[in-house]
């Protein structure tokens, strides 16, 4: 295998749940963790005794792989809680692919869990955590991304209009997702009066903060078949990280995803065209407008344009976090894993708001600002 090869299709997502998304008063961040892993194996038919590889991070947790082994009751092969942030589990998915392929294990657990809603989290603290960003004395991470949207709206006369666009759009997916913890009707007029929390984002353009869970189980696709629920091949994956403070970015307007986003579509071998749905990690409305441009689906400075007239809503001319989306389904602190579910079960034909005859599903993550990116394509059976 050439180096930066992928194993493509030769592992599937064979298992996908999420648990106590929104409110999961009483419950710890691992048990909210462990009750989606519990779950992800029922979806594949599988047990915990099945399990010889585990991934994930907890919020507070730095040695989060060797508890969830523990918490499990298992000694697995391997155990990986490499943080870069949201794009954290996209990059589990790479390490579980590789290694399942390369026969170091046999089946992957990757597994998040958060309870910072009832736990009494927040989505903005002091940006103390890093040393150069602290100089601005600024709101981590909310004001790192209001400098990218300040700045693109500067550079391409991006508007709030364009902003509100994308909260606008995830609320109405939302409102046909049982699961969304937020499904009560967004106006472009509610985005552009509600109060501003770093300028110039607003309240709506901000992620939620709830708690929530999810986990997918992986295994090679030839095991994936004989398993209770369809497999979902992952047929391409790839990560960046370019820097971490946002103080150390060389331009606030591009993104590692355009690194990450052409090298996953060469290991899946496909193009834009093939892609027919999206999950983007919208932490912030921004996040939205830049993967857009980044990954290519329209040219840098175009993503504001691109989303207008509910275009990336329902009835849209492309279908982007059809679960609601880290604005309105639910923010348990990371949300990565969840665009990678919302992609299983679009293929699946399982979602909340099901499109017809999806076969590739792209999922992108983010961490940090806008550090950290990763992107996943994931297909049908009929893709391979």
């Amino acid at each position: 295998m050439t180096a930066g090869a992928f194993p493509r299709a030769q592992c599937s997502i064979a298992g996908a749940a999420t648990w106590g998304v929104g409110e999961a008063p009483g419950h710890s961040a691992m048990e909210i963790a462990m009750r989606s892993a519990m779950g992800a194996l029922d979806d594949a038919g599988l047990s915990v005794g099945d399990v010889d590889a585990v991934f994930g991070c907890l919020p507070g947790d730095l040695f989060a792989g060797l508890s969830f082994a523990e918490y499990l009751g298992i000694y697995p092969r391997f155990t990986d809680n490499n943080r870069t942030g949201g794009s954290s589990f996209i990059s589990h998915l790479i390490t579980a692919c590789h290694g399942i392929a390369a026969g170091s294990f046999e089946t992957a657990l990757i597994a998040y869990g958060s309870n910072q809603r009832t736990g009494g989290g927040r989505l903005s603290t002091p940006a103390g955590w890093n040393e150069w960003d602290a100089m601005s004395d600024g709101l981590f991470p909310v004001s790192g991304y209001a400098l990218a949207a300040a700045r693109h709206m500067h550079e391409y006369g991006t508007t709030r209009t364009h902003l509100a666009e994308v909260a606008v759009s995830a609320r109405k997916w939302a409102a046909g997702n049982p699961e969304a913890f937020v499904r009560d009707p967004l106006t472009i007029e509610d985005c552009l009066n509600a109060r501003t929390i770093s300028s110039p984002l607003g309240k709506f353009d901000c992620c939620l903060v709830t708690d929530g869970g999810a986990a997918i189980v992986v295994t090679s696709t030839e095991r994936a078949r004989d398993l209770r629920a369809a497999p979902v091949p992952v047929l391409g994956a790839a990560a960046a990280t370019w820097y971490n403070s946002v103080s150390q970015s060389g331009d606030l307007t591009t993104t590692a995803a355009a690194e990450s986003g052409p090298r996953a579509y060469r290991c899946a071998g496909i193009g834009l065209a093939d892609v027919d749905v999206v999950q983007l990690y919208d932490a912030f409305t921004i996040n939205t407008i830049l993967f857009l441009e980044d990954l290519g689906f329209c040219p840098k400075g175009e993503g504001g344009a691109f989303v207008a007239d509910g275009a990336i809503a329902p009835g849209g001319r492309l279908a982007v976090n059809t679960n609601g989306g880290g604005l309105s389904f639910g923010h348990p602190g990371m949300y990565g894993l969840f665009t990678l579910i919302e992609g299983v079960r679009q293929i699946r034909g399982e979602a909340a708001n099901p499109l017809a005859d999806v076969d590739i599903a792209l999922a992108h993550a983010n961490g940090g600002t806008l550090s950290s990116q990763a992107t996943a394509i994931l297909g049908s059976l009929a893709t391979i």
